[in-house]
C-alpha cells in the first residue's frame, strides 16, 4: 500500500525532515510557535504547515538575534 502524502508526522519524523534534534522541535513548539497539534501525549505535525512556518522565518530570526546578543 502506498504511503499517504498528507499524513501526520511525529516529532522524530519532522525533526529528521528539518535536520534538527527532537529537543529543538520541542523548543520551537514552546518558544517560537511552531505549528504542532497535541494528540494525547504526542505532538503531530502537517508537513505543509511546518513548511509555511519555516518559509515565514519560523525560529530563524529569533535564534539569530539571540546568538548575535551573545557574541
Amino acid at each position: 500500500m502506498a504511503e499517504i502524502e498528507d499524513r501526520w508526522l511525529s516529532v522524530e519524523e519532522i525533526g529528521k525532515y528539518l535536520g534538527v534534534s527532537n529537543d529543538t522541535i520541542y523548543r520551537w513548539i514552546d518558544k517560537y510557535g511552531m505549528p504542532a497539534h497535541r494528540m494525547g501525549r504526542l505532538w503531530k505535525f502537517k508537513r505543509d504547515e511546518v513548511d509555511e512556518w519555516v518559509k515565514a522565518g519560523g525560529a530563524a530570526d529569533l535564534e539569530f538575534r539571540q546568538e548575535q546578543r551573545k557574541a
